[in-house]
Parts: structure tokens; C-alpha cells; sequence
């Protein structure tokens, strides 16, 4: 039974490698007949990425690079864009060198290149992946016009612990949303094929589990059991290689106690052997050299060994293949054969996007400013930044705000420009994006009267930001006092019909190397929210920030609250279409928002307990807190809307399915309000008994529909034997007969629920 086993595995992925793997006889044929003539140097210059140009996301900057480029040292640049930049080098590497070999160009285009989408977390909160796409589509638009050819995007790392700062560069806690939208962002970078004009290839990272760092820290230790990895963290890497990204990224943690830049097991055995990857595989920032500090090699001679035979092609910025693999090869410690199929794999990348027949393909001053934040993009800018905001509370419906009369526009974040393009901005200039106030403005005209005060500054942390400003952070202090600042906004407050307090972090405070181990609102921002409660006027929150924070006070006593995460280059307009109701928010939270640090982790598919907690004031021996409830403050897939919607019972086309079969599910579904509106409808699965513990229930699939004001809809989904499958003891991936839940409601917390069987 085993070897039968064995061999079923070793067949699946033997088809699955031929599935991948499309031969390209004139590809190959260049290659081969440009691999005999160069030098194993040149071979080995390759796969070096050095950085030149604008930005800096790392602690080392590359050296001598005209003098390497020259000399064939160089295969790809980081950090420079614009055709006027990149063409100086890569004409240096087409006409300057021996074998006239074309770079690559790449850079971090993560949520928009020049026009700024909001955040990853905010563009999964949409749950729209025809934006999601279009965001990328429009990124690649515009960063193939200032000359690159590759980005580092889609980042599909599972993400559960809301300390981590790459949370903010993540789609949230769900295994099946992550996939969709892993899939989305690599065509919408891709398009229909490389090698178009406007096409940019598309880096999948961090391959893997990066999410999960420990304690939240960036950088730190990952474990977890092979089951976990490959039902909550691996397929989302693997849906973006199936939607054909040309490139992956390693990432800084260890993996079984090996860090992923040399774990073979991983880039071999797994991406290669296992799931029939042929793009290449491009280290982070200096991962090779770090895995002395891993304590996994004594020095950079033996940690460069352990990343070419782990599979691992180009190295970014460390140049420790530069320094160490020929002499690697002359210790007999890595075989050539192992640099020609990095290096073939690096120039059939270029190949792919076209470089070989024009290397300017990407190269045009002329083509730039047409493309670059024109009208088009930035109308889309601003839709997608209103799908992607949610509505976390709506007492009384004090939303939307009325056009007229008087509103306090409060908080550290109303006016500001810098922070609304959020953490990974990259190209991206903050001083063309749109503020709150001036949104509100130019939306209402003089029918408003908007009275603004700052209130408070983001941080009166001194310490922190001078770390923050050391990095980009662009803070400053306030001259007034703490006191002063809050007493003045009361006064604007007063004098107004309705607060607006813009708050939250700044963007520099979530993103790489940006955990907080407290996740409220930082500053003297809460006190300034509990002065503006004590004046009686409503009290609406405007949220800015790249991760869940815990509001239980503001839940508590704001009337309204509206997460808008940072939302991009068109984020005042966007924000101020939703608070005065041009826009009907729809989004919904692809993250889980606790209570209290305390609970962290928290998401929603979760795996019970021997003794759960039954909800008994006196009960001891379960599993509890003392000081909260385990129910988190908004639950994953939450969001509101001005429109109120109705469930109906969930109904099934029958009781049972065969294996191989599938049934569909239904439910009614109505706009029982006054306002049109759009609603995710979630479908939830549930398997109540297996042979390992099952989580308490799985997103498996969503639609989004738009009701009008009084429609009522019909939605049907199908389930099929797929959606039912796991790895069982044996980490054999099947669906076990049993009884199944199917949960159907508007967010995961508060469902309608069928049941059914699957058959043996």
C-alpha cells in the first residue's frame, strides 16, 4: 500500500512537472549556443544582483558596479528605474561588454508603481479580484514604462500575528482568499505573455512561511509541522507558480532548522522536483551572507556552497557568488553543472521578457510620460481604494455624513500626504496624494464648513522617531504641547455639528522591520479620542494603518468607525466618497482584528479544543482567558455596509455526495434598506470529524454581488470533492467521508448553516 502510495506521488508530480514545463527548442538552442562561449566567470556574474540608484531596503549598497558591469559581473539591477537611468546601464552591458548580455531590472512595485493602490492588506480587504488585478495590471503598466522589466510582487506570505509588520504587504489570515489573489496579482503583472511592452515579470515571495515568524518579529524563527505548511502556508506560493510567475524570492527565516536560502529540501526537492518550477529563484536582501549570522555556515565561503546546492540561482546584493563559487569549484565543493543551470535559468528570464532581441524593450522617454498617472490610473486608484475600505461600525447610522453644516475634522492624519501612500511605496510621490481635508473639500465645496485641528502628533515618542525618520519616516513634533494640541480640538470640536478624528500609525510604522509589540493606537491619540467623546458631538473614526490594531475602547464609544488602511495616491478622495455616501462601502476583513495583544495569535479557522469554552461565567478547567473573552473584537470576513442585508436558509440540492460528485448550495439573499449596495456572500466548510483534528470551518469560496434597494437575489455555489480535501496522518491529500457543515452568511462569525454527507 505504501509503495503504491509512493509511486502515486512520484506519478503526480512527474505529470505535474510536464504540465509546467513547455519546451522552447529555439530558447533552448540560444541558450546552449550562448552558454559555450562564456566563462564560468561570466557564467557566475549571472547570477549576481547588485543594487544601484534611489532607494536602499537593505544595510549594504553594491560597489564598483560601472567596473562590474563592464566586465560581466553583473546579470540584474535593483533600485534603478527610469529610461534615462536604466538605459545608461544597460547600454553599458550591450555594447561594453564581452557578450553583449542584457540585465534585468527589478525593483519592489508592491501596491502600485507611480499611482499608488492601497496597501496589500487593504487591497485583499476589497475582496474584489478583478480590482486586485487591475491594480497590478496598472502597476506593470506604468513600471514598464520607467524601464523595469521585473518586480517584486505578488508578496503571498499567510500572515496571522498582526505584530509583524509585513502584515501590512500581506492578503491577511486565509489560505483560499490568498490563493485567488496570488493568482490575480501574477497575471495582472504578466498579463498575457512576457515580453510585451507592458508586461513585468512577476517575483513570488517570500518562498516560504515568512508569515509565521515567531513573537511577530521580522526576521525571526519559523516552525510549524509539514501538515500546517502545506494546508495553510504553501498554497498560495504554489497558486501564483500555477498562474506562471517566472520568479521567486527566498525568505530570511529557517525552515526545519535550515534558512530557506539553503534549504534544499525546499528550492529543490519541493519548488523544483515536487511542484515542476523552471523560473529562477533570486535570494532577499543579503540572505546569503546572513546565514553565517544563522549559524548554519562558519563563513561566506560555505554559505554561498549551501545556497547554489540548495537550488538557489541569483543573489541579491551579497555578492557572496561573486567572491566565493570559483573558488568553490576549484575546492570541489559545487560542480559546474550547477552554475550553467542558475545561469540558465537567468537567461532564459531574459529570453522570456524579450532582452535578447531588444534589450530597451522597457527603454522609451517618449512612451513614459504618457503613461505615467494619467487620468485613467488614477480613476482607478480611487474606486479601488474606496472597495478596499471597511466599515467597522455604524451606530445609529451616523454614516453617511450630511453635505452640509459643520464638521471638526481632527487628528494627526486629516491633512496629512506623506503617510497616505503607505509602506512600500516605492516610486510613488506622496506630495500628488490626495488628503482627507482636501478630498473632503474639493468633493463638498462650500456647502461644508470643515473646521480642522491637528490634535495630536502620530507619536510623542521621541526615541521612536528618530528611528522611524532615520528610514524615511518623515515626523515631526508639534511645537504646542500634548495638552495645548487636545484643548484646541475640543474648542474646533464644539463648534462643529459632527467630529471626523483621523488617526492611527504612520507608515512607517508597519511594514519591513517594523513589528510593535503594542498594537494600539500609538501616542497621545486615544486621549485625544476620549476629549472629543466628552463634548457629546457624534464621533466618527477614520482609520489609517498597515495592520489590526486593538480598539476595543474606540469600538466602544465611537458611533462610527471606517477602516481605510492607507490607501493610496487617491486616498482623501476615496475616504471622502465613502463617509458622504458616494461610494456604499463593501469591503471586508481578510484579517481578524483582536481585542487585545494578549490573544494573538487569533483567526478564525481555528482547531478546538478537549475543553472548549461553552461561554460559563464560573467555568475553570477550559480553554480561556480570564481577563477577555476568546471572541475576537471584529472576526475575519466582517464588514458593514449602509446597506442592511437578510439571509435566507441555506438550501442543498441534496443530502449527500459521491466521491468525485458535487452538490450545490443556495441561499436567498435581500437589500432590505434604502441604499444600494454590494455584499460578500462567504461560504464556509466545515469537515466535523477526521482523522487528524479539522479546523472549526474554511472559506471555500465567495461571491460579491450588487443588490439594489430592496432586490432580493438568489446565490448559488457548487461544492465539489476538492474543496472537502486535506492531508491526512500520512500527508496523503484526500476527502474522507463524513459529515461536512456548509456555512453561508456574511462574514465568518454570523452564518447560516446545512449539512451533508460525502459517501464512501
Amino acid at each position: 500500500m505504501k509503495l503504491c502510495l509512493v509511486a502515486l506521488i512520484v506519478l503526480a508530480s512527474f505529470n505535474n512537472l510536464l504540465s509546467q514545463t513547455k519546451p522552447d527548442k529555439k530558447m533552448d538552442t540560444f541558450i546552449s549556443t550562448l552558454m559555450k562561449k562564456m566563462t564560468l566567470q561570466e557564467k557566475i556574474g549571472q547570477l549576481n544582483l547588485v543594487s544601484v540608484g534611489f532607494d536602499v531596503t537593505g544595510p549594504v549598497v553594491s560597489k564598483n558596479v560601472d567596473e562590474n558591469i563592464r566586465k560581466g559581473n553583473v546579470g540584474a539591477v535593483f533600485n534603478t528605474f527610469t529610461p534615462v537611468a536604466v538605459r545608461k546601464l544597460q547600454e553599458m552591458a550591450v555594447t561594453q561588454t564581452r557578450l553583449k548580455i542584457p540585465l534585468l531590472f527589478g525593483y519592489d512595485v508592491i501596491h502600485g508603481h507611480r499611482t499608488i493602490f492601497p496597501i496589500p492588506l487593504g487591497l485583499s480587504s476589497s475582496w474584489d479580484l478583478v480590482s486586485i488585478g487591475k491594480s497590478a495590471r496598472i502597476a506593470a503598466e506604468e513600471a514598464a514604462a520607467d524601464g523595469l522589466n521585473w518586480v517584486y510582487s505578488p508578496m503571498v506570505d499567510i500572515a496571522r500575528d498582526p505584530r509583524w509588520g509585513r502584515i501590512s504587504e500581506s492578503s491577511g489570515e486565509d489560505t483560499w482568499l490568498g490563493s485567488q489573489i496570488a493568482k490575480a496579482m501574477v497575471k495582472g503583472y504578466q498579463g498575457s505573455g512576457l515580453g510585451q511592452k507592458n508586461t513585468v515579470m512577476a517575483c513570488v515571495k517570500h518562498f516560504a512561511l515568512y508569515g509565521a515568524a515567531e513573537a511577530g518579529r521580522d526576521y525571526n524563527t519559523v516552525d510549524m509541522s509539514r501538515r500546517r505548511m502545506f494546508e495553510e502556508y504553501m498554497p498560495p506560493y504554489k497558486a501564483a507558480l500555477d498562474a506562471g510567475a517566472g520568479s521567486v524570492m527566498t525568505s530570511f527565516n529557517e525552515i526545519d532548522g535550515i534558512p530557506a536560502t539553503g534549504n534544499k529540501w525546499l528550492m529543490t526537492d519541493l519548488l523544483r522536483k515536487q511542484w515542476g518550477f523552471n523560473g529562477f529563484v533570486v535570494t532577499d536582501y543579503t540572505a546569503i551572507n546572513e546565514m553565517v549570522a544563522h549559524g548554519v555556515a562558519k563563513d561566506l565561503h560555505e554559505a554561498g556552497a549551501l545556497a547554489l546546492q540548495a537550488g538557489v540561482d541569483m543573489d541579491m546584493v551579497g555578492e557572496v557568488y561573486l567572491s566565493q563559487l570559483e573558488k568553490l569549484v576549484k575546492d570541489g565543493k559545487v560542480t559546474v553543472a550547477l552554475i550553467n543551470a542558475a545561469c540558465r535559468r537567468i537567461l532564459e528570464a531574459k529570453y522570456k521578457l524579450g532582452l535578447f532581441t531588444d534589450p530597451y524593450l522597457y527603454v522609451s522617454e517618449s512612451l513614459a510620460p504618457q503613461v505615467m498617472m494619467k487620468k485613467e490610473f488614477r480613476d482607478a486608484a480611487r474606486d479601488i481604494a474606496r472597495r478596499s475600505m471597511v466599515l467597522l461600525k455604524n451606530h445609529k447610522q451616523t454614516l453617511p455624513l450630511k453635505r452640509t453644516g459643520s464638521i471638526a475634522l481632527i487628528g494627526p492624519l486629516a491633512n496629512n500626504q506623506r503617510d497616505l501612500i503607505g509602506n512600500w511605496s516605492g516610486a510613488g510621490d506622496w506630495k500628488k496624494a490626495i488628503s482627507v481635508e482636501q478630498g473632503i473639500k474639493d468633493l463638498i465645496g462650500n456647502a461644508l464648513v470643515v473646521n480642522y485641528a491637528k490634535g495630536a502628533n502620530i507619536t510623542d515618542d521621541t526615541l521612536l522617531i528618530k528611528r522611524l525618520n532615520a528610514h524615511g519616516g518623515e515626523l515631526a513634533i508639534d511645537s504646542r504641547s500634548p495638552d495645548e494640541m487636545i484643548r484646541e480640538a475640543v474648542q474646533v470640536a464644539r463648534r462643529s455639528d459632527v467630529i471626523v478624528a483621523v488617526v492611527g500609525e504612520s507608515q512607517g510604522m508597519s511594514g519591513e522591520a517594523a513589528s510593535r509589540a503594542d498594537i494600539g493606537l500609538p501616542g497621545r491619540q486615544l486621549d485625544l479620542l476620549k476629549a472629543l467623546r466628552e463634548t457629546g458631538k457624534p464621533l466618527v473614526l477614520v482609520l489609517m494603518n498597515g495592520r489590526p490594531l486593538t480598539l476595543k475602547w474606540e469600538n466602544e464609544k465611537a458611533d462610527a468607525i471606517l477602516e481605510t488602511w492607507y490607501a493610496g495616491t487617491e486616498a482623501g478622495n476615496a475616504i471622502a466618497d465613502v463617509l458622504f455616501g458616494i461610494y456604499n462601502p463593501s469591503g471586508k476583513l481578510s484579517v481578524t482584528f483582536p481585542q487585545s495583544v494578549g490573544q494573538i495569535p487569533i483567526y478564525y479557522n481555528y482547531k478546538k479544543t478537549g475543553r472548549p469554552f461553552l461561554g460559563g461565567v464560573l467555568d475553570k478547567y477550559r480553554s480561556r482567558y480570564l481577563d477577555v473573552t476568546n471572541e475576537p473584537l471584529y472576526p475575519f470576513g466582517y464588514g458593514l455596509s449602509y446597506s442592511t442585508f437578510s439571509y435566507g436558509d441555506v438550501k442543498i440540492s441534496g443530502n449527500s455526495m459521491k466521491p468525485g460528485g458535487s452538490i450545490d448550495v443556495s441561499v436567498s439573499i435581500s437589500n432590505v434598506s434604502t441604499f444600494d449596495g454590494e455584499e460578500v456572500v462567504q461560504l464556509y466548510i466545515q469537515d466535523k470529524v477526521g482523522s487528524v483534528t479539522r479546523p472549526v470551518k474554511e472559506l471555500r469560496n465567495f461571491k460579491k454581488v450588487f443588490l439594489k434597494a430592496g432586490e432580493t437575489q438568489n446565490i448559488t455555489f457548487t461544492i465539489s470533492e476538492d474543496d472537502l480535501k486535506f492531508y491526512d496522518a500520512a500527508m496523503k491529500y484526500w476527502a474522507e467521508p463524513g459529515d461536512f457543515n456548509v456555512d453561508i452568511g456574511s462574514n465568518s462569525r454570523d452564518v447560516k448553516t446545512a449539512m451533508f454527507t460525502l459517501t464512501k
